[in-house]
């Protein structure tokens, strides 16, 4: 096990140049992928959690309409 793990950090500890470029468009690329993600989980946040929600105060509030004509 212990060869194993020596060899895995000798692995990761060597370094080599990776000649590669990365434009200014990326970080662009990424800020608009974060806010999409995040934009995302308050959809689903919205979708699971509000419109039932609302679809319950509706219930309630029907239900409280029809007592209401009962007594009167």
């Amino acid at each position: 096990m212990q060869a194993v793990i020596l060899s895995f950090l000798f692995c990761v500890s060597l370094t080599t140049d990776a000649f590669a470029y990365l434009g200014p468009g990326i970080g662009g690329g990424v800020i608009l992928a974060t806010v999409g993600i995040i934009v995302a989980f308050f959809a689903a946040l919205v979708g699971l959690v509000w419109f039932p929600l609302k679809r319950l105060i509706k219930k309630l509030k029907i239900k409280a309409a029809k007592q209401k004509d009962k007594i009167d």
